[in-house]
């Protein structure tokens, strides 16, 4: 057995065995700087004789009573927790004293000090099993206990928690009188600045739910961040999206949200977006934006708030069983932010954010060889934590856009009423969702899920089409490529240019299945200048544009007027040059024609951030050097300078600071140093000029805007530009530190990404040996996070080479750690794409042209 990687076996037999009711737990902050006291007495019932263990990632277990009697503490270990042998079928409690120490790696409790001002906050991070590192605990979904939850802090801080807090002296108490899940438990505290207001709404009710008139509801909202920030808290915009969110929810959900109040709060160096802590939902605080922020990322934020919002009904109120179905926790709350904010925020066109942003991350995820099942086998910890990836999230999501599609949006939301209603507070499974939306829908699915969730790999599908001499289709069908042919639900949409502008003249939705399915309806019909098969984004699909629609939509990509089409053709060219059907600097060329007119600006960042890309990875070098990023600097600078409106400018401006700089751009990125009051911008032109050479003195440029910009953000930007500057020194220094083990979550990001600005490939090359020296040490030495960040970031894809795919090859065959070895998978397989890509770019020929 083992506490700190649980294997779902382990879990379920534990479950069998223990039921857990209730934690009471008190936690001392103000013991020490280095470590906090943690006392907790577990009640739980054992169902048989029979031995187990409770969890506990400790620093000292200082005591451990098991009904009043002690129980040895040096059979404590934190690698198995602590033992509870010999247990009989009766009542147990088990009060255990440790002290633990504060986490710097957004795990557990973490402590951060606020450079901007001395104040010290904390806040927790449990997901996927790290309650551990705070209190004694079954830490696992399915074994839900209510909790009494006691704080001791200084008296003049805040204390957030999952219900409300009242005061005894200093010690701050709560109490979670339902059942949940012990990775949803939170504690914020410190001296966090606070907002709040109500929201007040309606419970729209359905046949599926218990019948009435709706019903009014009320809920606290709360947002808070450090006093640094709040300044720049834009709390009423962030209360309006949530306000939006209750609304959507409540008048499809059918259930009202149940725990009380709502509090969001901003917290310091957070590893994720968010976190769906009951009530209590943590967010990376650089969501409170200090400079001026782009539309995507504003969208982005209210993407985040309304996801963990939809988590309070699917993940909070009802939980999977075992991580088998995180998969539906995050696929599910991913659509429903899509959809809410498309139909309930100024968001509207949050579908096509999604086409661009979320499908990308899947199918390039789904194209590895590491990919997996949507539902797949999360036989342990170690692995669930591999997991939150692109197909988790992202093709997940995107199958139940499909399986709304293939349903009706009424039936879809119809059975979700349904699940919610039979499961709440308790734990459920995939098939039981499953069959409400079978009750709901009237449909079989079973085929559908087995198509779509327990297979891997994503389908291409292609027109096939005759023309008649008078100009029109004289047959149409759809073919499917993939190894696992599915059904999809999918739109053929048929563009033409009119005048100006490329319109659609016919749309025919249909479900399509096998290797082949006629399409009748279009037989007759003109034919297109363009043809879109998954028009409207309904399925999960790669498309493969004929010649002559490639053709058309490239020459025409600033003339498509509805902006889900245009994001389509945008998604195809981009999947087409990571395919190597589409060159380069082909890629490069479209960008430079159609960016300036794109309206979508989330889709405007994507696109320029693919070119770099593109670039950096695709391009051949000799032709990237000469050529093409002298192109890119002059698109980025024309459209920082001529683009139709400051924000556009702004996107621009900010894509200008991540490619190899001419003359011109350098002379830009200089006067915007000398000029803009913008902390953001100014930190990113430093590190785009020190990365550059530009500078004379970039110690003291760095340190000249760190003593003007003397906060977190402003700390962690001169890391960054510290560590950009491209000298063989500095990179050596900066590797060293990497892998020190000593950095903090968010020192670590930082240097990473400086790291590999421009211009750094000739320096990084000598270190490429040394990863693969030091890559298991630091899994097996680092926590989870740490180690995650580190093999991944510091993988040497500047390295596209065969001596490094070699390098890869012969560190695989030693016997690794799975999750290690997944990453180092997946590295080498993106470095060897590369190197096929460089090849097709400086062939000369698009293999698609080829093969037409």
């Amino acid at each position: 057995m083992t506490s700190v990687n649980l294997t779902r076996d382990e879990a379920a037999k534990r479950s069998q065995l223990v039921t857990a009711h209730h934690y009471d737990v008190h936690l001392d902050l103000t013991a020490s700087e280095e470590y906090f006291v943690s006392t907790t007495t577990a009640t739980f019932r054992a169902h048989a004789k029979d031995s187990t263990f409770i969890d506990l990632r400790a620093g000292e277990l200082v005591d451990v009573r098991l009904n009043g009697n002690p129980l040895p503490t040096n059979a404590y270990n934190p690698t198995y927790g602590i033992p509870l042998s010999g247990l009989q079928e009766m009542d147990y409690e088990l009060k255990v004293t440790a002290k633990i120490p504060f986490s710097r790696t957004g795990e557990g409790l973490h402590r951060f000090v606020d450079p901007a001002d001395g104040k010290t906050y904390f806040y927790t991070q449990f997901e996927a099993a790290d309650a551990k590192r705070v209190f004694a605990c079954f830490d696992q979904p399915d074994m839900k206990a209510t909790y009494d939850l006691a704080f001791t802090v200084p008296d003049d801080w805040k204390v957030i928690t999952n219900s409300p807090v009242t005061w005894d002296g200093a010690t701050a108490r709560a109490k979670v009188d339902y059942p949940l899940s012990t990775y949803l438990i939170a504690v914020c505290a410190g001296p966090y600045h606070e907002e709040t207001t109500t929201w007040r709404g309606e419970l729209t009710h359905h046949p599926e739910t218990p019948e009435g008139q709706p019903e009014a509801v009320e809920v606290p909202l709360g947002i808070y961040c450090r006093q640094s920030l709040a300044d720049h808290l834009d709390y009423e915009r962030l209360f309006t999206e949530t306000k939006q969110g209750f609304d959507f929810y409540h008048r499809n959900f059918g259930y009202a949200y149940p725990y009380g109040k709502y509090d969001q709060i901003f917290v310091p160096e957070f590893n994720a977006g968010a976190m769906e802590n009951a009530g209590c939902v943590t967010i990376r605080d650089e969501y409170v934006f200090t400079s001026q922020a782009t539309h995507y990322r504003y969208e982005r934020r209210a993407d985040t708030i309304l996801h963990e919002l939809a988590h309070m009904w699917f993940g909070d109120l009802v939980t999977m069983r075992w991580w088998d179905d995180l998969w539906l926790n995050e696929s599910f709350a991913t659509w429903s932010a899509a959809i809410s904010q498309a139909e309930e925020t100024e968001y509207d066109t949050a579908w096509v954010t999604f086409a661009n942003v979320e499908k990308s991350w899947a199918y390039q995820q789904d194209q590895l060889p590491t990919t997996h099942p949507i539902s797949t086998d999360a036989t342990d910890i170690e692995t669930v934590e591999q997991n939150f990836d692109g197909i988790t999230y992202a093709k997940g999501a995107s199958v139940l856009k499909q399986l709304q599609a293939y349903v009706g949006r009424e039936n879809f939301f119809a059975g979700v009423r349904r699940h919610f209603a039979a499961h709440q507070w308790d734990n459920a499974s995939f098939s039981d969702l499953l069959g409400h939306l079978e009750d709901a829908s009237g449909r079989d699915l079973s085929f559908w899920a087995q198509q779509w969730l327990k297979t891997t790999g994503v389908n291409t599908l292609a027109a096939k089409f005759n023309v008649a001499d008078d100009g029109t289709y004289s047959d149409f069908g759809i073919k499917q490529y993939g190894d696992t042919l599915r059904t999809h639900r999918i739109a053929v949409g048929l563009y033409r240019l009119e005048g100006d502008t490329v319109r659609r003249y016919q749309q025919v939705e249909l479900d399509i299945s096998g290797e082949a399915t006629s399409v009748p309806q279009l037989n007759g019909v003109a034919a297109a200048d363009m043809v879109l098969v998954n028009d409207d984004d309904l399925t999960y699909c790669l498309q493969d544009l004929d010649t002559a629609s490639l053709r058309f939509a490239t020459e025409n990509i600033d003339k498509i007027a509805d902006p889900m089409a245009r994001t389509l053709i945008w998604s195809a060219a981009w999947e087409m040059t990571r395919a190597g059907t589409m060159r380069a600097r082909d890629f490069v060329a479209l960008v430079a024609r159609g960016a300036q007119a794109e309206t979508e600006r989330a889709v405007l960042e994507r696109i320029l951030m693919q070119a770099t890309t593109a670039l950096t990875n695709y391009a051949d070098p000799q032709w990237a050097e000469a050529t093409g990023w002298g192109q890119l600097a002059d698109v980025l600078l024309d459209g920082a300078e001529h683009s139709r409106d400051a924000e556009s400018q702004l996107i621009f401006t900010q894509a200008l600071t991540k490619v190899h700089l001419n003359d011109a751009a350098r002379t830009f990125l200089q006067d915007k140093l000398a000029s803009s009051e913008d902390n953001d911008l100014r930190w990113r032109a430093i590190a785009a000029l020190v990365a550059d050479g530009a500078l004379d003195d970039p110690e003291a440029t760095i340190a000249a805007e760190e003593q003007r910009d003397n906060t977190a953000s402003g700390r962690q930007a001169a890391l960054r530009a510290r560590a950009a500057e491209n000298t063989d020194a500095n990179k050596k220094q900066v590797w060293e530190e990497i892998f020190s083990g000593e950095l903090s979550n968010l020192e670590l990001r930082h240097k990473l990404e400086g790291l590999t600005y421009p211009g750094s490939t000739e320096h990084l090359l000598p270190l490429t040996p040394d990863y693969f020296e030091r890559a298991e040490k630091m899994w097996s030495n680092a926590s989870g996070e740490v180690a995650l960040t580190t093999v991944t970031g510091a993988y040497p894809r500047w390295d596209v080479s065969e001596e490094a795919l070699t390098r890869a090859d012969e560190f695989l065959r030693r016997d690794l750690p799975g999750g290690l070895r997944r990453v180092v998978t997946e590295q080498r397989d993106r470095t060897a794409r590369a190197l096929r890509n460089r090849a097709v770019d400086a062939n000369g020929t698009n293999s698609h042209d080829a093969e037409k």
